[in-house]
C-alpha cells in the first residue's frame, strides 16, 4: 500500500544544494553551508572537536548548560579552556569577553552560545563578535535557538562556525541542522590533526566529498523526510518574511514577561533586564517555597499540552519555563498559559492577560 511519507521520489543533490542555498540567505551569509543529517549536537561537537585541540586556548562562554557542554568537549578535545561563567540570570558583555581575551592572549577560539532556550538568556553576537575579530580568535556559535527568532548576521558579525537547527523558532523537526563555515575555519580545521575525519562527526567530509566535489553527488543517503521539512519550515519563514517572524517571537517574549509581572507575588522573571532574555523562552522564578515543578504540574493538570516545563536539574524546584517558539509564539496560548499559571497559584489571572495583551500589540 502506497503512503506519502514513506514511497517518496529520492532527494537528488541539485534540491539538496538548494535548500543548502536557503539556509545561507536565512543566516546572511556566503559561507559555505553543511547540512547535517541530525539533532544540532552533531554539529557542534564537530565544531568543536575539528576547531580546538591539543595546542589549542579556547575561551568558552558559560550562560546556561550548553555552554558547560561546550567545555566538556573542548577539554575532551585537548584543548585548554577558559571559562567564563556569567550568572544564568544574566548575559555576557562585550566587555566582559574583552577582558577575557586580553587577560590570555594565546586564546585562539571562543564558543558562545546565542541564545540559551533552557535559562531563558540571549548575548549580544554583533559586539562580541567584534572584539572576537578584533583578536583573531575562531568565533563558534551555537545559534540553535535564536534562529529565526533574533536577528542573526553570521558574515556582518564575523561568525567563523554558526551551528542551528530546525526545531525551535523555525518550527520544524529536530533531526536535522547546519552549520556554516568561514574559509579561515575550514583552513583551521584541515590543519588540525586531531579533527575528526571519516566519521560522522567530519565537516572535512562534506567539505571533501560534497563541496569541492561540486555538489554533484552526496556523501550518503540524507535524511529524506527531515530535509523535506527544512525545506518546508524554510518556505514557511520565506513566505512569513523573516522580520515578521522575529516580530512574532518578540511580541511572545514581551507578553509573557509583561503577564508574568502582573501575575502573582509567589512569580518573577529569572532573567532579570528585558533586554537579555531570549525570545524562544521566558523563565520565572518562584518565591514563596512555591516548587517550580509542582506549580507546572498543577498548571497541565487544568490544561494539557501547554508549552511549560520545571527547570532541568537543580532549577526543577525555582524555575519555570514558558516555551513559546515556533507555532508557541501565539498570542493566544500566551494567554493560556498564563491562565492556567493564575490559576495554579490560585490567583486572579485577568490582571496578567491585561498586561500580556498590551505588550502584545505594543
Amino acid at each position: 500500500m502506497s503512503h506519502p511519507l514513506l514511497d517518496l521520489p529520492p532527494l537528488t543533490a541539485a534540491r539538496f544544494a538548494a535548500i543548502e542555498r536557503r539556509v545561507a540567505a536565512l543566516l546572511h551569509t556566503e559561507q559555505d553551508v553543511v547540512i547535517t543529517q541530525g539533532e544540532a549536537l552533531l554539529p557542534l561537537e564537530g565544531c568543536i572537536r575539528g576547531g580546538a585541540g591539543p595546542g589549542s586556548t579556547a575561551l568558552n562562554v558559560v550562560t546556561g548548560p550548553y555552554g558547560q557542554t561546550f567545555g566538556g568537549w573542548l577539554r575532551d578535545a585537548g584543548a585548554t579552556v577558559v571559562d567564563l561563567e556569567v550568572p544564568f540570570h544574566a548575559a555576557v558583555s562585550a566587555q566582559d569577553v574583552a577582558r577575557a581575551l586580553s587577560a590570555r592572549p594565546e586564546i585562539d577560539f571562543v564558543s558562545l552560545v546565542h541564545a540559551e532556550a533552557a535559562t531563558g538568556n540571549t548575548n549580544p553576537v554583533a559586539e562580541i563578535g567584534e572584539v572576537v575579530r578584533a583578536h583573531g580568535a575562531l568565533f563558534m556559535v551555537d545559534a540553535v535557538a535564536s534562529v529565526a527568532a533574533e536577528p542573526l548576521l553570521v558574515d556582518a558579525w564575523g561568525v567563523d562556525l554558526c551551528v542551528i537547527g530546525a526545531q525551535k523558532a523555525m518550527g520544524g523537526p529536530a533531526g536535522v541542522s547546519a552549520v556554516s563555515v568561514s574559509e579561515r575555519a575550514w583552513r583551521r580545521l584541515a590543519d588540525n590533526p586531531a579533527a575528526p575525519r571519516r566519521s560522522y562527526l567530519s565537516l572535512l567530509d562534506w567539505k571533501e566529498r560534497w563541496i569541492d566535489g561540486g555538489r554533484r553527488a552526496l556523501p550518503h543517503a540524507p535524511a529524506q523526510l527531515e530535509m523535506l521539512a527544512l525545506e518546508a519550515c524554510l518556505e514557511r519563514i520565506e513566505e512569513a518574511g523573516l522580520d515578521a517572524v522575529i516580530a512574532r517571537h518578540r511580541a511572545a517574549a514581551a507578553a509573557t514577561r509583561a503577564g508574568a509581572a502582573a501575575l502573582a507575588a509567589a512569580v518573577e522573571p529569572y532573567v532579570y533586564r528585558d533586554v537579555d532574555a531570549a525570545p524562544v523562552a521566558t523563565t520565572l522564578r518562584t518565591l514563596d517555597g512555591v516548587a517550580a515543578d509542582e506549580l507546572v504540574a498543577r498548571a497541565l493538570a487544568l490544561e494539557p499540552g501547554l508549552p511549560l516545563v520545571a527547570g532541568g536539574g537543580a532549577l526543577a524546584k525555582e524555575m519555570i519555563r514558558v516555551n513559546h517558539y515556533g507555532g508557541d509564539a501565539d498570542p493566544d496560548l500566551v494567554v493560556r498559559t498564563l491562565r492556567a499559571l493564575g490559576a495554579a497559584l490560585d490567583a486572579d489571572p485577568e490582571p496578567a492577560v491585561a498586561a500580556a495583551e498590551a505588550a502584545w500589540r505594543a
